[in-house]
């Protein structure tokens, strides 16, 4: 199984992924004060990666082609990018996210 994280699960028997724009949240959230962390996200965000064993998926333009089909269901632009990330990648979506399963992906809910 191929995941894309969209919330922190991990499961040794899976491939796991981390979208460089789930980085790119995380620093938004930051900045803003919505996401206390220990260290700057930076810095701590690729390191627990590295540490958990999960890799990076780039933002590829094959990837970015969807959205011109990706209905308006979700208006959240992070999650429109993992959305088709999933699409472009076959990847599933571990999330909480209760709009993302309207979506034609598969999605590991994980409530």
């Amino acid at each position: 199984m191929k995941l894309l994280l969209d919330t922190h699960i991990r499961d040794l028997d899976n491939e796991v992924f981390l979208s460089v724009v789930s980085l790119w949240e995380a620093i938004v959230k930051y900045q803003i004060g919505k996401l206390p962390l220990p260290q700057p996200p930076e810095t701590y965000l690729p390191a627990q990666r590295q540490k958990h064993q999960i890799s990076s998926l780039d933002l590829d333009e094959a990837s970015v082609s969807h959205l011109t089909s990706l209905p308006l269901i979700h208006r959240d632009p992070f999650d429109r990018i993992l959305i088709f990330q999933a699409i472009e990648h076959g990847l599933i979506i571990a999330t909480v996210d209760e709009q993302i399963p309207q979506y034609p992906i598969q999605v590991l809910n994980h409530s």
